[in-house]
């Protein structure tokens, strides 16, 4: 029987499903400057590997361009996304 390579096992991955609130470290505007930190988002599209992040800020990529839709594809393995660390307040 063959075998099948895997890169991580089964079930370990981070599943995000569309509308899921994430943070993703990535470089951004806050207050007039441009700063690396973690910054919440929604997941807007998903595939087998990546997903889509939307954000209400602008966000760029490393070598400085700016990401004119405001959407970051992410690596569902990376080690740069994760559901958000504080709690969101409900809305009124």
């Amino acid at each position: 029987m063959a075998s099948i390579p895997l890169t991580s096992p089964p079930g370990m991955g981070k599943e995000f499903e569309i509308g899921d609130h994430v943070e993703v470290l990535c470089d951004h505007d806050h207050n007039d400057d441009r700063i690396r930190d973690w910054l919440e988002g929604v997941v807007v599209k998903k595939s087998p590997k990546k997903v889509a992040v939307q954000f209400d800020r602008n966000v760029y990529l490393t070598d400085g361009w700016m990401i004119p839709d405001r959407v970051l594809w992410c690596p569902i393995t990376s080690k740069n996304i994760r559901r958000p660390s504080r709690r969101r307040r409900p809305s009124k």
